[in-house]
Formats: structure tokens, sequence, C-alpha cells
């Protein structure tokens, strides 16, 4: 990572706190507008994002015409302004208030494997409103320990993390975490990692996603077979009929302990959760960058 100077720090700190007081302090109707626009601001200044957007469309759906990847992807970035408003709001909501945010679907997936008593692997994506999950399940069920990458700034990093663990959870950090993430396992304890993200070759394998291989990590696959715990895929879906997220539990994965294979598995889970909400997946992420050796790169 190259230097991030103080000063860049502490001004980025600022306006993403200025954001959150703004999406904070309004009434919510009007927190969803700044909501949407400041998503609208982000792909206007960084129109890369959306070129990459278009790129992995076109990988994954290369039948659907540009009309539908405009549509998706301008669906993307207001699932990006919603996720916002929710997660600026994290202070404001309680036991009391979450029900009105976000209700559950399949949560008997969720009791039938904590019952087993060797813990809960949620398998995770960037996928409607990922942050809401788990700050929903902390209030609605059991704080949890959720696997988190630290930020370039540090600043942000501590501004996010404070929010992410008004429910309870319990953060680990990406950098060293198979060690405490058997220990929550051991306590029998529900752990959550996003598993939808680029892997380099040394740490994943190339498995099919949309049609076309990615490189996943393998560590998930691995912690799963060592610890016996159940696999959950779970994912926080906007449903516009009804105005707020279901966090949708699916039948666990299989895991056989062959690492690619269980990987494998475990893309596919997500790849089919991502068919049912293509709007709202965070398609601006160059999710195919690492590729097979020569291959040509894909962006």
């Amino acid at each position: 990572m190259r230097h991030r100077s103080a000063l860049r720090n502490c001004i980025e700190a600022t306006f993403a706190r200025t954001i959150l007081w703004s999406l904070e302090a309004t009434p919510l109707r009007i927190a969803e507008r700044l909501g949407a626009s400041y998503a609208r601001a982000l792909d206007l200044l960084l129109p890369r994002l959306r070129r990459v957007a278009y790129a992995n469309l076109r990988f994954a759906y290369p039948d659907r015409d540009d009309e539908w990847r405009r549509k998706t992807v301008d669906g993307v970035y207001a699932s990006i302004g919603r996720l916002l408003v929710a997660f600026a709001r994290f202070p404001k909501i309680g036991k009391r208030e979450i029900g009105d945010w976000i209700g559950y679907e399949g949560f008997e997936h969720f009791e039938r494997a904590i019952a087993q008593g060797k813990g809960v692997l949620f398998a995770t994506a960037h996928l409607g409103n990922w942050e809401l999950s788990a700050f929903a399940h902390g209030l609605l069920t059991a704080p949890m320990s959720v696997v988190v990458r630290p930020l370039d700034n540090p600043f942000i990093d501590q501004i996010v993390e404070r929010r992410r663990a008004l429910s309870g959870n319990t953060l680990l950090s990406k950098r060293d975490f198979a060690r405490s993430i058997l220990q929550a396992l051991r306590r029998n304890e529900a752990v959550g990692i996003l598993v939808d993200q680029n892997a380099s070759v040394e740490n994943g394998a190339f498995v099919p996603f949309f049609g076309r291989v990615a490189c996943a990590n393998l560590t998930f696959a691995r912690l799963a077979a060592r610890s016996g715990a159940p696999v959950i895929p779970g994912f926080a879906v906007w449903k516009s009929a009804e105005k707020r997220y279901v966090l949708r539990f699916y039948p666990p994965v299989e895991i056989t302990g062959d690492a690619t294979e269980d990987t494998a598995r475990i893309q596919a889970a997500v790849e089919n959760a991502i068919r049912e909400y293509p709007d709202q997946w965070l398609w601006i992420h160059r999710r195919w960058k690492t590729r097979p050796a020569g291959e040509a790169a894909l962006y």
C-alpha cells in the first residue's frame, strides 16, 4: 500500500463524518434522498467503477443487452445509497427499531445449524446490505464475529468499526483471523465472512463463477472442514414491496474436505443468490482480476 499523508486521511475522515452525520441527523425520507445523491456522486466522480461494472456484466450475462446492463448498474448505485443510509443510522437502531429495517427468512436453516454445537460459518457477499445483515443478527439473535479488512484510512476505519460493533458484534481483522474464528466456533458462535472478493493465486484457486473462472480464497473452506461448522449462505437483500430488507438464510453448503471443490460449492451458492438480485451485487469490484497463467487481463 502506498503511503498516505496525514492531511489526506484527515480530509477524507472529515468528509466521511459529514456524510454520516447528514444521513443520521435528517428525517428518514430526506436521508434516503441524500443517500441516493451521494451514490450518484460516487458514480460521476469515479467513472471507472461503472466501466468495471459493465465489463463484469458482459462476462456474467453475455446474452443481455446494454440497456439491461445500464439499469442493473443504476440499481447497484441505488443499493449503495440505501446501504449508506442504514449504516449511518445504526446508532438510532435498537431492538425495538430493527424490525422496521429488516426481517428474517429461512431462519430455520440457522437454527438447525447452531443446534449442532459447532458454531456456524456465514458465507456472505457484497450483496444487498452486508453491513446491516451482521448488525441486525447481533440484535435479533445473538452477537456474532465478523471478519473485516482494515480500511486504508485509519480514521475512517475507526468510524466504521465503532458502528459495526454497536450491536455487540466482535470484529476480527482479516490479517490474522483463523485462530479467532476457530475459537468462536468452539464457543458455538456464528462467524460471518465475505467470500465474493478477488483473491491472489497464492491464497486461492480458480473456480467457476458466472461461466468464467474466478480466483477465490481457500481459507473459508479449509476452516469449515477443520471446524466441522455448518456453512450457511446468508444475505440481506432489499425487498421494495416491503420497503425493508430481508436477511435470507439458505440451506447449508455441503463440505467435503476438498478445499477447491468446497470453495466452488460456496461460490456457486453466492452466484445463485446474485442471480436472484443482480442489481444489488457490487459489480464495480474487479472480481475477475486474477487470471490463470498465460491468460490476458480482463480489465
